[in-house]
């Protein structure tokens, strides 16, 4: 899995195109405030290993990033570019709905850009140490 965070003064998206057909239907855009975008792409491997496995420790990263900016809103975006190798989707999105679970557990908000969609993005981000932050798991 790689992970890519970007802390965002304000994170807008609009859905354009629906490339996976056997996902929810999107057409509405929605904005973020002060939050961690956390760009997530899932590989072939990954599947190996489980989704419960690669969740845990994808949590634990957009914690410590979140922390760093001292934030408790969390965006996840699945950002299929970081990688040559991808997981399923299905795998894909099980990961995204486990790791929001757990991050509202912890008291977290969050939220899942539309899975299947490309998107029209409007990022603000500030330009500091932490404010970009990347990870291979």
């Amino acid at each position: 899995m790689k992970l890519l965070m970007i802390y965002v003064t304000k994170f807008n998206y609009v859905p354009t195109i629906k490339t996976l057909e056997n996902f929810e239907d999107h057409t509405t855009e929605q904005t973020f405030e002060n939050a961690i975008v956390a760009f997530i792409h899932s590989e072939a491997e990954d599947e190996e290993k489980g989704a419960e496995k690669i969740e845990k420790n994808l949590v634990k990263n957009i914690k410590w990033g979140a922390g760093k900016n001292n934030t408790k809103n969390v965006v996840l975006h699945s950002f299929a570019h970081l990688s040559e190798s991808k997981a399923s989707p299905e795998f894909t999105k099980q990961v995204f709905d486990l790791a929001e679970k757990r991050l509202q557990n912890a008291e977290f908000i969050t939220a899942q850009t539309p899975f299947g969609y490309f998107l029209d993005l409007n990022i603000q981000a500030p330009g500091f140490s932490q404010a970009r932050m990347f990870k291979s798991l």
